[in-house]
């Protein structure tokens, strides 16, 4: 049996990831959400459209994310493709927690987010390490924790936020 810690898993070069967010960010809002995907998928997590207002800019930015079902709520970690520190689109969680979340097949919804901290943190997270089995090995390319957002739904009369 060896000591040695398992390697962390290899990623592609950070100028590949955010391209290829980019031009998925672009299909899908010119494709009007087919570039969206359900949980039910065989990797086990979707991928919704999260937008969000500019923590500096007071301006829509949309991001695409990778996320879990919590009942009502969805779960997505501010993983920033495993690069260090944290997405831009966190910090503007953190500024602006009214957000909109548009999943595949449904109309944009108003939610609100929050960072899981304590026992629902530790339980949301085992939750993705049953879908995404190397996520301690991603986990270890960053210097600091990744935080896991929750996405709730907000009530119809609290729909202020981003279209």
């Amino acid at each position: 049996m060896s000591t040695e810690a398992t390697p962390p898993p290899k990623l592609p070069p950070t100028w590949f990831k955010h391209a290829f967010w980019r031009v998925h960010r672009v299909l899908n809002r010119l494709s009007g959400g087919r570039f969206l995907w359900t949980p039910e998928s065989k990797m086990g997590w979707g991928a919704l459209r999260l937008t969000v207002v500019g923590w500096k800019s007071g301006k829509e930015r949309p991001v695409i994310l990778g996320y879990i079902d919590d009942g009502p709520n969805q779960v997505v970690l501010a993983m920033n493709g495993w690069d260090d520190g944290h997405p831009a689109w966190w910090h503007n969680v953190e500024a602006h927690p009214d957000v909109v979340v548009r999943l595949k097949g449904q109309k944009p919804r108003p939610m609100r987010a929050h960072t899981a901290v304590g026992a629902e943190r530790d339980r949301l997270w085992a939750r993705w390490g049953e879908v995404e089995t190397d996520l301690e090995g991603y986990a270890r390319l960053h210097s600091i924790e990744t935080p896991v957002v929750v996405l709730e739904p907000r009530a119809e009369t609290d729909a202020t936020g981003p279209a």
